[in-house]
């Protein structure tokens, strides 16, 4: 007879039990797993007539599909900006889904209250005032999305315009200006009917720097003749974590109209450190800020955060209109400010995290990359004649190449020679007119002894 879902509720407890037996074997396996797995995943199975129950999907996923799954919580996935999972962030998690809150308002929970903590706490983690609010969203593209979709109706009220009530065709063309611009930034653009091709490169610093020349930032906003425009600016860019002079840009508010947005998904986290503080100066001047949690706060994914100054703008852009859900308020709940109506209690991971280790625990982390993304950097210049540097390390991301012969051929079949071994995970990338590698550590776990098998697995596979 087959199991019922009376059946599993009976046996919850027990059920609970062997995910949790089975989880703790993965996580604690995490440092030996293979950190990628590259065979062909299993083809897909019809689907069964007849439940197989909890017991039984947790063995047929042990089985057939968790020795696939990669490594990338685990401490040498230094691919993309992909951080782990805390201990207490994990807790956090599996507590969010057994609660299963829906945080769109605040009638009836404390869930809502709680995620306004959390948001209080980062705000105070990166240096933002109170003029900030914030909400949860689901990853840097729609945090980046909702602070140009606030910033598109700053332009519509410049232009005695409501967007949100006409349409984007009443604000006519927008200028967006950035200097090494993240892909999101475009997607958003496209998302809020603004154009992808209405986003305007700037040219950046001198010697190979990603971070935007303010002096020609300013002559670009010179050139608009007074009209208004939105000016995104970078704190830590993808491929050496450059970072705008955010105190000069948002000087320039001074003589210039423009929206304010930072794209600090994960270059925020260096507010956490006094020796890196500094690159994150100016960070309140911004209108609004995007950061993503699941990078280097080490919560689980999704998670992200985005902060304005411009709350009343944003319940324009985001209120949900219903006798049933209420109108918005003095503290608008969380469905009037973002996309999603329905929302995961995403802020309860990233609670447990910070009420766990705090501001010090969270500053370890940071610094601890730092210095293992310096040593790695330091052993390709200094030990390996194969492999070169293309720019400082600045902060937690390597960004190197092969020294002879850096074809995108080469350099990709050394990627993936790294990520057959298991050992690590690196993604390549062009930076500089020259294609090459990144290896951004962003992980809790990751160790010197960690850095050590990475940089065994690259001299293994790179000829050294």
């Amino acid at each position: 007879m087959h199991p019922t879902l009376a059946d599993d509720l009976h046996r919850l407890p027990g059920l609970l039990q062997s995910a949790r037996d089975f989880a703790a074997r993965e996580v604690s396996g995490l440092d030996e797993r293979p950190v990628a797995h590259l065979d062909k995943a299993p083809a897909p199975e019809p689907l069964p007539a007849e439940g197989a129950g909890a017991e039984g999907a947790l063995a047929r996923f042990a089985e057939r599909w968790a020795p696939g799954f990669s490594g990338s919580a685990g401490p040498r996935y230094l691919g993309f900006v992909t951080g782990g999972v805390t201990p207490a962030s994990l807790t956090g998690d599996w507590l969010t889904s057994a609660y299963d809150q829906n945080v769109s308002g605040s009638g009836g929970s404390s869930a809502s209250a709680l995620e306004r903590e959390t948001l209080g706490w980062l705000r105070e983690l990166f240096g933002l005032s109170e003029t900030h609010s914030g909400a949860f969203v689901s990853g840097a593209t729609v945090s980046t999305t909702v602070g140009l979709a606030i910033a598109r109706e700053w332009l519509g009220e410049r232009r005695g315009v409501s967007v949100s009530r006409e349409g984007v065709g009443a604000l006519g063309p927008v200028d967006v200006l950035s200097g090494s611009p993240h892909s999101s930034v475009a997607k958003a653009l496209s998302v809020l009917g603004i154009g992808r091709d209405r986003l305007r490169p700037v040219p950046v610093l001198s010697g190979n720097r990603e971070a935007v020349d303010v002096e020609r930032l300013a002559a670009a906003l010179d050139a608009l003749d007074g009209r208004p425009a939105v000016v995104v600016a970078n704190a830590g860019t993808v491929n050496t974590v450059d970072f705008d002079d955010l105190r000069a840009v948002a000087a320039l508010k001074e003589r210039y109209d423009f929206w304010l947005h930072v794209d600090a998904a994960f270059g925020g986290f260096a507010a956490l450190s006094p020796s890196y503080a500094s690159l994150v100066e100016g960070l309140d001047a911004a209108d609004s800020v995007c950061v993503d949690l699941h990078k280097w706060l080490n919560v689980p994914y999704d998670a992200a955060v985005q902060f304005t100054r411009r709350q009343d703008l944003q319940v324009r852009v985001f209120h949900n209109a219903s006798p049933y859900l209420g109108l918005p308020t003095g503290e608008p709940d969380f469905l009037h400010l973002t996309p999603e109506n329905s929302r995961r209690l995403r802020a309860l991971p990233a609670w447990f995290s910070l009420m766990a280790y705090g501001r010090e625990g969270h500053r370890e982390i940071v610094e601890r990359n730092v210095a293992l993304a310096r040593r790695l950097g330091e052993w390709i210049s200094q030990e390996v004649p194969q492999l070169r540097l293309l720019a400082p390390v600045r902060l937690n991301v390597v960004c190197f190449t092969l020294a002879d012969e850096p074809s995108e051929e080469r350099v990709h079949a050394l990627a993936q020679a790294v990520a057959a071994s298991g050992e690590a995970f690196l993604t390549p990338t062009f930076y500089a007119g020259t294609h090459a590698l990144r290896a951004a550590f962003s992980n809790w776990r990751t160790s010197e002894a960690d850095t050590d098998r990475v940089c065994d697995a690259l001299r293994r596979h790179c000829g050294a």
